[in-house]
């Protein structure tokens, strides 16, 4: 299953039934899982850790050092979960010591091309990062969040589930959940319905979504104010307390 212009090292653990192409490199310390395809012209490098059942396309990178003057090759590490497709030019880092020392890619993820996941992130499951998005170092990009393309995301933000950002955002803030992104400069505009919809959540808990996202950007209320009564809701609503665990993780402030 390695085409014999593939250049494997020794020292990499690579399952018997992973498919490598041609001129594809792969370093020593990188572990790839059963079923994952690597297609020509594809480098692997670093302590990398692939799981099963990835798709990764040609001149992709991954696994390279990070892009930070601080890291002075520290044995840091990249760890993919499984089901993800990589498409061309997608680049993924690892981590440095200064945070976690692991980039970290969950589950059933598309990263299309020219995406970029850079040090330290965090990307949760059945993400979609749209053609050369790009998150800066230590971002969290929670699951089933949606990034249109060209959208760039500010080092530390946290994006929440079924977050959706349209063309060419800028994000320097936290994103809460649910909301749906726009404009320059960008701005939440509501609440990502089509999404909320394809993801089967009922026309009760979207009504409830809404509400809650009318209390944060559209009433009177403080911040503070609007997340007690969003938390006070979320008692008689659980889709709703994602926003109480967002809020409780917030570090830079959100987008407003």
């Amino acid at each position: 299953m390695i085409d014999q212009r593939a250049i494997v090292d020794s020292k990499a653990n690579i399952d018997e039934s992973v498919d490598i192409g041609p001129f594809s490199i792969i370093g020593p310390d990188v572990e790839i899982q059963a079923g994952t395809w690597i297609g020509p012209h594809v480098v692997i490098t670093g302590n990398t850790s692939i799981g099963q059942d990835n798709q990764i396309y040609q001149f992709a990178s991954v696994g390279e050092a990070p892009q930070d003057k601080k890291y002075q090759g520290e044995a840091t590490k990249l760890v993919i979960g499984n089901r993800n497709v990589i498409r061309e030019y997608a680049t993924l880092h690892r981590g440095t010591i200064q945070d976690q020392g692991m980039t970290q890619v969950g589950n059933d993820n598309l990263l299309m091309a020219y995406s970029h996941i850079a040090h330290d992130c965090q990307v949760a499951d059945h993400v979609i990062l749209a053609n050369a998005s790009s998150l800066a170092g230590h971002v969290k990009l929670h699951h089933h969040a949606i990034l249109g393309g060209f959208t760039v995301v500010h080092q530390f933000c946290h994006i929440g589930a079924y977050a959706f950002s349209a063309m060419g955002c800028v994000i320097t803030r936290d994103v809460p959940p649910y909301t749906m992104l726009g404009g320059r400069p960008t701005k939440p505009y509501g609440i990502n319905i089509e999404g909320l919809k394809r993801n089967q959540f009922s026309d009760e808990a979207i009504r409830m979504i809404r509400k809650a996202f009318k209390l944060i950007y559209r009433s009177k209320l403080t911040l503070e104010q609007a997340i007690d009564e969003v938390a006070e809701l979320s008692k008689q609503y659980p889709e709703l307390d994602l926003y109480n665990d967002f809020f409780k993780s917030s570090q830079r402030s959100i987008l407003r």
